[in-house]
């Protein structure tokens, strides 16, 4: 019988609960060790989820032998430092969205993910999803024809507190890393490759971050990207993949969604609803466990370069809008 995968999860805050229920899937390890600087947050995560122990910092998480691998959720602007300090100590590493806060960051640690001989992979699991798995096989049976468009809205009114990190600069705040990052990758994994140019306009806020933020992307060979993620007004939260025949909708919200349907001319030709089969993030834990477990250095889901080109694009999007230098 093979030992369950065993997790360590640092920043046991609001998306790691997501990722502790996954865990309760059968298919997925179980939850080793929860790590955070507050020991009662890591304490009382630990005892809902059942994890033999917990920590009050992450050196005594790195140095525990019967951790297999470490999922990070801390805040977007500690990723990349936690992730490093998880590489060197040779700890597999699935670390959320985005990976880091900079393509110059996300090169670092691919470098040392691979120097190191260390699993590393962005926690984007919206491409996991069964629904994205039907869509894909729609797309490779040209249901719709040439794919030619990807039109896609992400957009929540926010409750307006400047120390939140949504809002909050110095904790690397702003649409575009926290939910704009999901429209970026859905309409790559689509196409398959990164745009050739991308062009954004949009609103800066008083506190320095982007609140809204309309792009256009050119793919070349006559295929385009077109979205626009926002913390000002709730939008309809779907994904439409426009071709010569139809189009496929997958229904809000695209990134937490189990629904999708494909409509050829005016006619609906199939439809797609599947429920999780626990939270939704026990795919992309499935996925790293399995790359680990083959001593793989990367997911061919999420493999590092697709992760650099995203980050790439959104260091250019921010520039676009004077957010960086």
């Amino acid at each position: 019988m093979t030992t369950p995968f065993r997790w360590g999860l640092i920043g046991p805050g609001r998306i790691a609960h997501r990722f502790a229920q996954g865990l309760q899937h059968q298919g997925c390890g179980v939850l080793q060790a929860v790590a955070s600087r507050n020991v009662q947050r890591a304490s009382e995560f630990a005892e809902q989820y059942q994890a033999p122990r917990y920590y009050d910092n992450y050196a005594e998480l790195l140095a525990d032998d019967e951790i297999d691998g470490i999922y990070i959720a801390t805040p977007h602007n500690f990723h990349f430092d936690t992730a490093k300090a998880c590489l060197e100590a040779g700890k597999p590493v699935l670390c959320e969205k985005p990976l880091t806060v900079s393509a110059a960051q996300t090169e670092t640690l691919i470098e040392l993910a691979q120097r190191n001989n260390t699993f590393l992979m962005e926690a984007l699991w919206t491409r996991m999803l069964p629904v994205y798995q039907q869509v894909r096989k729609w797309l490779n049976a040209e249901l719709i024809g040439d794919v030619r468009l990807v039109q896609s809205n992400f957009g929540f009114c926010i409750d307006r507190d400047p120390n939140d990190r949504l809002l909050n600069p110095d904790l690397a705040g702003g649409v575009l890393l926290d939910m704009g990052v999901y429209n970026l990758s859905m309409s790559d994994w689509v196409f398959g490759r990164g745009p050739e140019n991308a062009q954004a306009t949009g609103l800066v806020g008083n506190t320095g971050v982007d609140e809204l933020m309309a792009v256009n992307l050119d793919f070349g060979d006559q295929q385009y990207g077109q979205f626009v993620c926002n913390f000002v007004s709730k939008t309809e939260n779907h994904l439409t993949i426009y071709g010569s025949k139809g189009h496929i909708k997958v229904e809000q919200m695209f990134w937490d969604t189990t629904q999708a349907s494909v409509v050829v001319g005016e006619q609906q030709v199939d439809h797609f609803d599947q429920p999780f089969a626990a939270s939704g993030f026990e795919y992309q834990t499935m996925e790293a466990e399995r790359c680990i477990r083959q001593g793989l250095l990367e997911s061919p889901q999420i493999p590092h370069q697709t992760t650099l080109r995203t980050m790439k694009v959104m260091d250019q999007l921010r520039q676009q809008l004077g957010l960086i230098d």
